[in-house]
């Protein structure tokens, strides 16, 4: 069988893209851009901006690309009965956002758990439901909540609990300026609003068990 060839474009260093793209909202959002750039005292003519707006574009799509994703749905497609009851642990979670207040990046990590109700999800479930909230403009806030909220009502589960700490570029890079300055956030719900149970939680994120 003939081995299907791919473009410069969609393999590099056998790396197959799989990112898909609006090409009417991208040209949208890059003639924007094209006057942004001359806004800024730039020249959108010249050799190496020629190709940023339609890059800016596609970057931006991928960044948001949260809003095209149903968390629940996520959830419901691989949702098992299970008799656990336990506590069921995710954590180091890469967490990659935008701040709606000034569109720079956040990032660092979120860590959540929950207690099964009569039934469990898949693990990799829990880190898609973190990507899709943080693939949005948003607020570490309102983010901790929503993947709380997404997890309680989906499972209906003993309880959730959610931390997530991020570094904010609009604080280190512009305002204030604090390169070291760390946001943690946090959200829980059912069995973890009992001190007991939250602590358990906060002992097994913090500690190095492997």
């Amino acid at each position: 069988m003939q081995e299907k060839k791919h473009t410069s474009e969609e393999k590099l260093d056998g790396y197959t893209k799989i990112d898909h793209y609006d090409p009417a909202r991208i040209e949208r959002i890059a003639a924007h851009y094209k006057e942004i750039l001359v806004e800024l005292g730039e020249d959108p003519a010249r050799e190496g901006l020629l190709q940023t707006p339609i890059r800016v574009a596609k970057a931006l799509q991928f960044l948001t690309h949260g809003y095209d994703a149903k968390p629940e749905d996520i959830l419901r497609s691989a949702m098992f009965k299970e008799d656990y009851n336990q506590m069921v642990v995710v954590k180091d979670i890469e967490v990659f956002s935008m701040c709606e207040h000034h569109m720079l990046p956040f990032f660092g990590k979120a860590h959540v758990a929950y207690i099964p109700n009569g039934h469990i999800v898949g693990l990799s479930k829990i880190p898609r439901v973190v990507d899709a909230f943080a693939r949005r403009l948003q607020v570490q806030e309102r983010l901790t909540n929503e993947i709380r909220d997404c997890i309680q009502d989906t499972l209906d589960a003993a309880g959730v609990a959610v931390v997530i700490e991020c570094k904010h570029l609009c604080m280190s890079m512009r305002g204030i300026q604090k390169q070291n300055s760390v946001t943690t956030t946090s959200a829980f719900t059912g069995a973890f609003v009992n001190e007991t149970t939250r602590k358990e939680f906060l002992r097994l994120i913090t500690a190095s068990l492997i």
